[in-house]
C-alpha cells in the first residue's frame, strides 16, 4: 500500500484508486493540486466509454456525443452526491468540501479507463458490466473517504441515491433532446 505522501505520481494514484488504497484516497482528498489530475481521469474515462460503445454498434461519429453525455452524467451525479452526502445524510464526523469530494470521486472513475475494451464487440457487454461494478465499488469507497463516513452502508445509500437522481435527469434530457425514434 502506498504511503500518504505527495510523492505519489499520477500513475501510482491511478493504480491505488483502482486497488481501493486508502492512502491514495486520503492523499488526493487532501491535495488540492490533484484537482486537475482527477478531472483528467474523468475525461479519459468518459472518452474510454465513448470508444467502448462502438462495440455495441455506436458509430465513430457518435463518440463525442457519448463522451459529453458521460461527462454530464458524472457531473450531475457528483453534485447530487455532494448534496445528499454532505447536506442531507451527513454524520457528526462529516467534514468535506466540494473539492475534496470531486478529487476522490474523480480518481474513483479510474476503472472506467478499461471501458475502451468494449470496442471489441464480443467483449463489450462483459467489459461494461464488470467495469460498472468496479466503478460502483470505487465510488462508494471514495464517498466513504471524502465524507468521513464510518458506515459503508451510508456511502452505498448516498451513491445509489445520487446515481438514481442523475440517471433520471439523463433519461428526461434524452427524452426531451434526444433523437426521435420511428
Amino acid at each position: 500500500m502506498a504511503q500518504p505522501t505527495a510523492s505519489n505520481g499520477f500513475l501510482q494514484r491511478l493504480i491505488g484508486a483502482m486497488a481501493l488504497d486508502v492512502a491514495i484516497y486520503e492523499e488526493v482528498e487532501a491535495d488540492s493540486g490533484a484537482t486537475l489530475q482527477a478531472m483528467a481521469v474523468v475525461v479519459l474515462s468518459a472518452t474510454a466509454s465513448g470508444i467502448g460503445a462502438t462495440g455495441f454498434g455506436a458509430e465513430p461519429s457518435q463518440i463525442p456525443v457519448i463522451i459529453v453525455m458521460a461527462l454530464a452524467m458524472w457531473g450531475a451525479w457528483a453534485l447530487l452526491t455532494f448534496e445528499v452526502g454532505a447536506r442531507i445524510l451527513p454524520t457528526a464526523g462529516t467534514r468535506a468540501n466540494v473539492g475534496q469530494l470531486l478529487r476522490t470521486i474523480g480518481f474513483s472513475t479510474t476503472p472506467g479507463l478499461l471501458l475502451v475494451i468494449g470496442a471489441i464487440p464480443v467483449a463489450a457487454a462483459p467489459a461494461f458490466l464488470l467495469v460498472s461494478l468496479w466503478l460502483l465499488a470505487t465510488m462508494v469507497y471514495a464517498v466513504k473517504r471524502a465524507l468521513d463516513y464510518t458506515s459503508t452502508a451510508r456511502a452505498i445509500a448516498v451513491c445509489l441515491f445520487g446515481w438514481t437522481l442523475a440517471a433520471a435527469i439523463a433519461i428526461v434530457m434524452g427524452i426531451l433532446f434526444g433523437p426521435t425514434v420511428s
